[in-house]
């Protein structure tokens, strides 16, 4: 019999726990670990199977958000395996031993459904590039091939840099992002020195409907609107957007809210589809099995969307009518003397 990525898909989606070769091997009949192991070496799966997965059951819209934000496969253990580096994980607050994925996610804010659409493997050593490499590549790919209809972009404050806002105002999108507290700006227009955003001051009308202000770097004609968003009672955020037009604190506050869509794809994808279990050494290994990964989960999320079920319901139900059969006809009886 001949493996392909549909059989190895099957079982990330229907395993529940274990998702390593040797597991998958021990529950086939006909196929060897060998033959899987030669299948996932010598296969090549890119981002672009995953767009073509996606492309046809997602749901566009002309103000459609897309979300850019990178996660740590942990692989903590792993002493072995070629792509792994040392990274910070914002999950662990930490510097971990794991492999990049820059993702893509695109939110109808209609519907408040999300897809995601792209990814990118950060691996310097392979490529030379920057995690801001991969977005402004992804940012491309969407804009001049994918042709996907969206208005803004979202990211969090490790993605605000100029080079890759001033790349987003070149494309007539609008951008929301934080910033982090100690970055310099300028809200005088030039009557003052630069300063730490938290030593701004704000009078009421500021907190209602936010500032123009000047971040140092920028082009001198490029300014900026800043708004202070309370994301809880011991949490504050600054918030810049292009959209100089924006003139609502509150309104600033539910577009941010957008953004954790994206973390929400990283913890399912990460709990349902074994994303991080892979434990094959050779990096052309790994690639495949994340890209079989995010495959799933597009299958798992059209489901959810599909039966008003969430992803994880789905899922789990496996197990619920695994229990519903043995239940029927145990396959080991239980006795009693």
């Amino acid at each position: 019999m001949k493996f392909t990525k549909l059989d190895y898909c099957q079982y990330l989606l229907s395993s529940q726990i274990n998702y390593t070769i040797t597991n998958l091997a021990d529950h086939l009949e006909n196929i060897s670990h060998d033959q899987i192991n030669y299948y996932l070496k010598n296969a090549k799966l890119t981002p672009r199977l995953l767009w073509d997965n996606v492309k046809d059951v997602i749901m566009t819209d002309d103000n459609g958000y897309v979300i850019f934000d990178d996660s740590v496969l942990d692989k903590r253990y792993s002493e072995e395996i070629e792509i792994v580096r040392r990274q910070y994980s914002g999950n662990e607050h930490g510097v971990l031993k794991g492999i990049g994925v820059v993702s893509c996610v695109y939110v109808n804010p209609k519907l408040q459904r999300f897809w995601v659409v792209d990814y990118r493997i950060f691996n310097p050593d392979a490529d030379g590039k920057t995690k801001i490499d991969h977005v402004k590549d992804m940012l491309q790919n969407l804009v001049y091939h994918k042709l996907l209809p969206f208005d803004t972009v979202l990211m969090d404050t490790w993605y605000a840099v100029h080079n890759l806002m001033l790349y987003i105002d070149s494309l007539d999108k609008i951008y929301y992002c934080p910033l982090k507290d100690n970055r310099l700006v300028d809200d005088t227009f030039g009557q003052e020195k630069y300063k730490r955003i938290e030593l701004l001051q704000w009078s009421e009308e500021d907190l209602e409907s936010g500032k123009i202000i000047k971040i140092k770097g920028f082009p001198a004609n490029k300014k900026v609107k800043l708004f202070r968003v309370t994301v809880s009672t011991n949490r504050t955020d600054y918030v810049v957007t292009n959209d100089l037009s924006q003139s609502s604190t509150n309104v600033v506050q539910q577009v941010c809210k957008i953004r954790w869509k994206i973390e929400e794809f990283h913890r399912e994808i990460k709990q349902l589809t074994g994303i991080e279990s892979c434990q094959c050494r050779k990096t052309r290994l790994q690639l495949n099995h994340i890209a079989c990964a995010m495959l799933v989960w597009v299958r798992l999320k059209n489901l959810a969307y599909r039966t008003g079920q969430t992803i994880y319901e789905i899922k789990h139900k496996l197990l619920s009518n695994y229990l519903i059969e043995q239940l029927k006809r145990p396959s080991i009886s239980m006795c009693l003397v």
